[in-house]
């Protein structure tokens, strides 16, 4: 029991470690300084370990990288989550879509720079699990468009993917900008936007209405 007791307080420390390391390395990344500028002494003397420690929880700084790149996936994809909460409870689907987006950034601004930058950074390793991270977002986005409209799937997947790219770049200007410049983004972000989904549900009854004069 004694053995079991040890071994559960070994595993926790473990992973209080290893969280330390992820949060060391996300607090070091900065407009200037991206993940390849970081150093693996640096991170584990910021985590409160020694540099030697660190391969206990990582093979490598890649690995530590890819670990960040999971954590980014999942809080966005709990951001569209909690878009979804907010939209059920009223308003604009758009307004609170974007809303939340630039509220995630101004909140998590490294987790947003991170994604950013690795995406077309010179690891092959990092470009494709961010891009699987993006597309798990596209795919939440598209199942709700699924729902919410009756165009089909292949109208929303491409309305999707449009979207987020839209979103993304505009999320890469909100992160230096002030509120007054961001209030200006949301409003400009939302128009985009709408004119996305107006153009896919244009092109979808323009399509509708050419199969019925056939």
């Amino acid at each position: 029991m004694k053995n079991s007791k040890s071994g559960g307080v070994r595993a926790k420390q473990k992973e209080k470690t290893r969280r330390s390391l992820i949060d060391a390395a996300f607090n070091q990344l900065n407009a200037e300084q991206g993940f390849a500028s970081l150093s693996l002494r640096e991170v584990a003397r910021e985590a409160g370990i020694a540099a030697t420690s660190f391969y206990r929880h990582f093979r490598d700084m890649d690995e530590l990288g890819l670990a960040m790149v999971d954590e980014s996936g999942l809080t966005l994809r709990q951001l569209l989550r909690q878009a979804r909460k907010r939209i059920e409870k009223g308003g604009s689907v758009l307004r609170t879509s974007v809303t939340t987006f630039i509220e995630f950034i101004d909140k998590n601004p490294k987790v947003f720079l991170l994604l950013l930058r690795e995406k077309a950074g010179t690891s092959s390793a990092f470009r494709s699990a961010i891009a699987r991270e993006i597309q798990h977002f596209i795919v939440e986005l598209v199942d709700y468009l699924d729902n919410a409209n009756s165009m089909p799937h292949y109208y929303n997947e491409a309305q999707a993917a449009a979207m987020v790219t839209i979103a993304f770049n505009a999320g890469a200007e909100a992160i230096d900008f002030d509120i007054v410049q961001r209030q200006e983004l949301i409003e400009d972000l939302i128009f985009q936007l709408r004119m996305v989904s107006r153009g896919a549900y244009y092109l979808y009854h323009k399509e509708q209405i050419k199969l019925e004069n056939r």
